[in-house]
């Protein structure tokens, strides 16, 4: 009885303490991107620090992250109490000549995500041939199509990431939406910037609502860190996180008001604090 006891004690406890510290939230490394250049090991240990649950990887090239083989960058990020989740990476879409030569390096590319552990690879860029003519958004459609198919074959989910441009309308058709339309949603899915939707004139909401279940990650991020130029409001994003999809949040900070890793550690304190942040 006496252990019963005890456990239920520990069970109440558990449940009754402040959770908020442990929001499962990760931080595009791309905020701290100079001194990942510098340092990635110490930035690492001080993302980790700051009490990120995962990071996301701007820094792959030639099978390594950041210089650093993938089982190793992958143990780097796990013994500072943190996940190798997701990471940015990607080709500009080939022509017929180099197809083979592109869809090789995406081998390359999988298996290395492979090796660290990677849930996501993320293409956050389109070339020009995206945005000057219908035939060449939907070639990258298939393109896309195509990579998420080959990341799809070694257990690891494909997605684009948005800027504002791709609300522009293009033949008289917005951009983001006949991409939305003619990519295979078991195939491709889109991490959506909060920030960069705002920025081009888009609704997050309507999106979600027109096409539920596309947004499986999402980018908060605001013009600095996160709530300095209260520009943004995060809750109708966050309140229909079920409808959209979102499965992960991942903090980016590209301008500053102070260094960089304290621009990411105040903008982790605003949303372990907020309420509307789950």
């Amino acid at each position: 009885m006496k252990k019963l006891a005890f456990l239920l004690l520990t069970v109440l406890a558990f449940f009754s303490c402040n959770t908020t510290q442990d929001k499962f939230i990760g931080l595009q490394l791309w905020s701290v991107r100079d001194d990942m250049k510098k340092a990635p090991e110490e930035t690492i240990v001080k993302v980790g620090e700051i009490g990120y649950s995962f990071v996301e990887a701007a820094g792959y090239a030639d099978g390594k992250f950041y210089g650093i083989e993938p089982a190793d960058f992958k143990a780097l990020v796990e013994k500072n109490n943190m996940v190798f989740l997701s990471s940015h990476t990607g080709q500009n879409m080939p022509d017929s000549a180099n197809w083979e030569n592109t869809m090789a390096w995406w081998d390359t590319c999988i298996d290395a995500h492979v090796a660290a552990g990677v849930k996501y690879i993320v293409q956050p860029f389109m070339g020009s041939a995206g945005y000057d003519s219908i035939a060449g958004l939907k070639a990258y459609c298939d393109y896309f199509n195509a990579v998420g198919e080959k990341c799809n074959e070694k257990g690891i989910r494909f997605g684009y990431h948005n800027h504002s441009g791709e609300f522009a309308e293009l033949e008289g058709e917005v951009i983001y939406d006949y991409m939305l339309q003619n990519t295979d949603p078991d195939k491709v899915m889109f991490q959506l910037d909060l920030y960069w939707i705002k920025e081009g004139g888009g609704d997050p909401v309507a999106y979600f609502n027109k096409y539920p279940g596309r947004f499986e990650l999402y980018h908060v991020k605001d013009k600095t860190e996160l709530s300095a130029d209260g520009e943004m409001d995060f809750v109708p994003a966050f309140e229909n996180a079920e409808k959209a999809g979102m499965k992960y949040y991942i903090v980016e900070v590209e301008e500053y008001n102070f260094e960089p890793i304290v621009s990411v550690e105040k903008s982790y304190e605003y949303l372990v604090n907020a309420p509307f942040a789950k």
